[in-house]
């Protein structure tokens, strides 16, 4: 029994299935319902490329006997257009085909899919396979981080089923004027240092809500039990203070600001960085969509940067 939509997905997947076996239409119906996938089969692979370009699915899978030539050789050709490097492929096989002559370093597939396929184990193995490509996608290239995505889907799959969390939303303060005057190489660096922080804090810390992804640039969120999260801002505030200072140089750090340009290209000076934080709750159901949560920490964060130090502001009226 399957059940009403794939748990990790918020839209129907569409899947590409070439193979002229007559027995996977079957496998791909009792394996997936209509609303978690939609599965088109094609017995050829001569056109598979030009039905990418036009209608690009979410999955490729691919009958190593097809009858108009190797699945690896179709695999190869469609890995090798760029905008197809991420899509995930699945090759099928007969398992007494596998042997120790193939060199699967050379074969570009995702997945390994081998006959005779049960509809438990094909959608177990496709799910698994569309689920690898999305985290691998959505991860923050620089931290390795989980993305919007998984954000957003954490933080509504917790509202869903109404459990009690912390959402933390965290940025750095003057940032931009540190990138400007040392380089986008060292402000990479402190980007990764920020996020080893909130990660070995978030660990330390723990609970099962425990969760952290990097929104982008200077903007990382966490996600904490309730009666947990206020310890981990503590932590992450004073962690940052006693880092960031050796970022800069020693002239810069002794006087406790830098000169720089701002955004409408002024030279002034600018405080040391310093990273803000707020955090929103919810009890008992409260919120009802992940956007008001978002909303009500930026409406924090204002309040949080009035202050030039490293500083956390809770949401008073459920904390």
């Amino acid at each position: 029994m399957v059940s009403d939509a794939l748990c990790a997905f918020t839209r129907t997947q569409k899947i590409l299935v070439l193979s002229p076996d007559p027995t996977l239409a079957r496998l791909f119906d009792a394996a997936f319902t209509p609303a978690e996938a939609e599965v088109t089969i094609q017995c050829q692979g001569r056109y598979a490329v030009e039905t990418l370009f036009t209608d690009p699915p979410d999955m490729l899978v691919v009958d190593a006997a097809l009858a108009d030539m190797p699945g690896p050789t179709l695999v190869t050709m469609v890995k090798s257009e760029n905008v197809y490097r991420q899509l995930p492929v699945a090759l099928i096989m007969d398992e007494a085909a596998l042997g120790p002559d193939i060199d699967w370093c050379a074969v570009e597939v995702d997945e390994l899919l081998t006959r005779p396929l049960t509809s438990a184990m094909l959608r177990a193995r496709v799910t698994l396979a569309l689920a690898r490509a999305t985290r691998s996608l959505d991860a923050n290239p620089l931290t390795k981080l989980p993305g919007n995505t998984s954000i957003i889907g954490r933080i509504q799959d917790l509202i869903d089923r109404r459990q009690d969390f912390a959402l933390a939303y965290a940025d750095l303060d003057y940032f931009k004027s540190f990138n400007d005057k040392y380089g986008f190489s060292r402000g990479d660096e402190v980007l990764m240092m920020t996020a080893r922080i909130i990660v070995n804090t978030v660990r330390a810390v723990g609970g099962p809500t425990a969760f952290v992804g990097h929104v982008g640039g200077d903007d990382f969120v966490f996600i904490l039990d309730i009666d947990r999260v206020e310890e981990a801002c503590r932590t992450v505030v004073a962690s940052f203070d006693g880092i960031v200072p050796h970022f800069y140089d020693a002239d810069d750090r002794d006087r406790g600001f830098i000169q720089s340009v701002d955004r409408e290209g002024n030279r002034r000076s600018f405080p040391l960085m310093a990273i803000s934080i707020a955090v929103v709750f919810n009890r008992d159901g409260r919120l009802k969509h992940f956007g008001e949560a978002s909303q009500t920490a930026m409406t924090l964060k204002k309040k949080a940067k009035e202050n030039p130090k490293s500083c956390y502001v809770l949401d008073k009226r459920q904390g």
